[in-house]
């Protein structure tokens, strides 16, 4: 009997000696071995807004009496914002990497070289990885070969000039739906340990949930600018100039880009997010950083510049300074576009930055944010980082396809480059006079 007492104290010894962690005090000390949290550091281009809270809405009689921005006090999280709009210069930075990666992928079908299909563990890689250390020698005739579908056929070019076939520059992208997931019929079942919801996909297609893969959505979407706006948003209006040269010429490099969809706009940062974070992860720091649209919220309490109910970004209640100059580049006399000095867009940074040291926050081109468009949405919407926002299917309504966009532009009256007015364009559309700008959520909050 003290035998089997003995072997049962010793086997309880073991159980309570089992459940701790050698050399731990017992405690409660949080998992050790966390990388350290790191003060990030200014992000290249772009500018710290605080958080803070504001009035949001209109700081003066609607023109138009559409009753679509009532006044409301709102709250809004620090976050970093792009120094100025897009450029043509930075946004062609993406459009060469969509057109490399496709280039290393079709050399990649043929050549080894261009790939990569193992891991550093010797694992298979599938689909294989692009091998961005791989050269591409434009003078090698078999590269030539592969290569050529990337090019206009004999039969398209003008005066035999061999140029890309910038139809070709599609981006596959993915994007988590957030919205869809947090939805609880749509969340994971512990009792019957699978999923029994429904979600509805980008072709607007009602699918069954099969596991967490079912809310990774992909999207294609052909990243060149749409430079035929400069024609196609005027009749009887000579604009050719404009078509040919503005996103190819060097000279217009620091003008804001112009011609892009919300969907380019969007794929645009989401390419930024995962360029910077696979540079991060190269170098062994965490890559974490997610750019985005901003929210209209956002926007708006950005262009404020920390003034409260100031109608324009600079703070004052006229589009002039003291000297009779104006402050922004927009549509000011009747017919008279060239008095602000820009007859059409004008290099970023032209004019003097709100407190903030946010160029462009008026005129020039407007912006696209992340929100849907709704005309009661400032009744709906929360007052802490409001936002609404709707993934339009191609097969929806276009009252539903409509985003919000801010700031005015180099052909809008001084009304729509007020801080509070708000109106919109429809998400698959592309014009002369709206560009974007991205934003960062700060790492920790503030």
């Amino acid at each position: 009997m003290k035998k089997l007492l003995s072997l049962g104290f010793v086997f309880a010894l073991f159980i309570i000696s089992s459940c701790s962690t050698p050399g731990s005090s017992g405690e409660l000390t949080g998992v050790e071995g966390r990388p350290k949290a790191y003060q990030e550091g200014e992000p290249f281009g772009m500018i710290f807004v605080p958080q803070g809270s504001f009035n949001m809405g209109i700081n003066d009689q609607e023109v138009a009496w559409a009753q679509s921005s009532q006044t409301k006090t709102v709250t809004v999280e620090p976050f970093w914002m792009d120094e100025t709009e897009i450029t043509n210069n930075e946004y062609r930075q993406f459009v060469f990497w969509v057109r490399d990666s496709i280039m290393r992928r079709l050399l990649g079908e043929q050549l080894d070289d261009y790939v990569i299909t193992e891991d550093e563990f010797g694992n298979p890689i599938e689909p294989p990885a692009i091998n961005w250390d791989a050269r591409i020698d434009m003078r090698d005739e078999e590269v030539n070969e592969i290569l050529s579908e990337m090019y206009l056929n004999q039969q398209e070019r003008f005066y035999n000039k061999k140029e890309i076939d910038t139809r070709k520059l599609n981006y596959e992208y993915f994007w988590i739906d957030l919205k869809q997931a947090s939805r609880k019929p749509n969340r994971y079942n512990f009792d019957t340990k699978k999923y029994e919801g429904f979600i509805v996909d980008n072709q607007g297609e009602k699918i069954e949930i099969r596991d967490r893969s079912s809310f990774v959505i992909r999207d294609v979407v052909n990243v060149y600018p749409d430079t035929l706006v400069w024609i196609a948003d005027f009749t009887y209006s000579f604009n050719e100039p404009m078509t040919t040269m503005y996103f190819w010429h060097p000279s217009y490099d620091n003008y804001p880009v112009v011609g892009v969809s919300w969907k380019q706009a969007t794929a645009f940062c989401i390419w930024r997010s995962m360029y910077l974070n696979a540079s991060l992860r190269a170098s062994g720091q965490p890559g974490a950083h997610d750019y985005r649209l901003p929210t209209e919220s956002e926007w708006e309490y950005a262009a404020r510049g920390g003034l409260e109910n100031s109608m324009y970004p600079w703070g004052g209640y006229y589009t002039r300074n003291k000297d009779g100059c104006f402050l922004a580049n927009f549509k000011p006399l009747r017919g008279n576009y060239a008095d602000d000095g820009g007859v059409t867009t004008v290099p970023v940074g032209t004019y003097q930055p709100n407190e903030y040291g946010l160029y462009d926050m008026s005129g020039n081109v407007a912006e696209w944010t992340i929100t849907a468009y709704d005309e009661s949405s400032y009744a709906f919407s929360h007052d802490l980082n409001p936002d609404y926002r709707y993934d339009a299917k191609p097969n929806d309504p276009p009252v539903m396809k409509r985003k919000v966009i801010r700031g005015g532009s180099w052909k809008d009256i001084a009304y729509f480059m007020q801080n509070g007015t708000r109106t919109y364009e429809y998400q698959d559309t592309t014009k002369s006079y709206i560009g974007f700008r991205c934003v960062r959520p700060i790492l920790g909050g503030i």
